[in-house]
């Protein structure tokens, strides 16, 4: 089944929710079994093909690029590009304080491909990414999100026949569903954004909703964010049960 060659990942967040780690280093290196969630994320991908990730950093970037530095080949004549594995990796300087938003248009400059993977840093998800894929393809979407199910502090998701109907962040609507990254992006989500620090689940999402240009794919498994020590737990021990994550 086919499934494509690039990845984002947001990574850039000051991560305040989780002060404990994040005073000394960026949420999406924190250690999940001793493993950076960043790596956890891209593994997930790489089973699926992708060859190309591009980190969207900006907070305490420094530790991201120490750490590919140190256990990673740095790709010749290439700034801040590594092998892992048969994946390649760039991290991207996108800026201290930049929203979402901008921060994928910036990626945009570096991302050719017609479509391409969008993720957040700090969450894992055990969709498929192949069916999530020939959802996007087959709805002509510009933007897909994989959305689950989780509690009431996340912003809410309506569907109907898998398209977005309304995109509430952090707000209440009738269905249970949420944005839970995972995207599948199209280069048409450029006429959504700009360089004036736009949120990206904000007035873009809004707009594609508008437009019909929003999708979602319902996913029933397992997703989990870490935002608190509570939560890299639950993450830890679930990862410990199931050997598919």
């Amino acid at each position: 089944m086919k499934t494509l060659n690039s990845l984002m990942i947001l990574a850039g967040g000051k991560g305040t929710r989780f002060k404990e780690y994040t005073k000394n280093i960026p949420k999406p290196m924190i250690e999940v079994l001793e493993k950076p969630l960043i790596i956890h994320i891209i593994d997930i991908y790489k089973e699926y093909g992708v060859k190309n990730v591009y980190i969207l950093a900006g907070y305490k970037q420094d530790v991201i690029v120490d750490y590919f530095k140190n256990k990673y080949e740095q790709v010749m004549n290439s700034h801040n590009s590594f092998r892992y594995e048969d994946v390649v990796v760039k991290i991207l300087d996108t800026g201290l304080d930049t929203m979402t938003g901008t921060r994928i248009l910036i990626g945009l400059d570096e991302v050719k491909d017609n479509n391409f993977y969008l993720t957040y840093g700090d969450g894992l998800c055990d969709v498929n990414i192949a069916e999530l894929t020939k959802f996007h393809l087959k709805t002509e979407s510009t933007v897909t999100l994989t959305a689950v199910n989780t509690p009431e502090r996340f912003g809410k998701v309506q569907i109907e026949d898998g398209r977005v109907t309304n995109f509430g962040e952090k707000t209440t609507i009738n269905k249970e569903w949420i944005n839970g990254g995972f995207f599948v992006v199209n280069q048409e989500v450029k006429k959504y954004l700009n360089l004036k620090n736009c949120i990206f689940e904000k007035e873009p999402m809004q707009k594609l909703s508008n437009d019909d240009k929003l999708h979602a794919f319902q996913h029933d498994g397992f997703w989990q964010c870490v935002d608190t020590i509570r939560e890299l737990e639950i993450l830890e021990s679930k990862l410990l049960e199931d050997n598919s994550i």
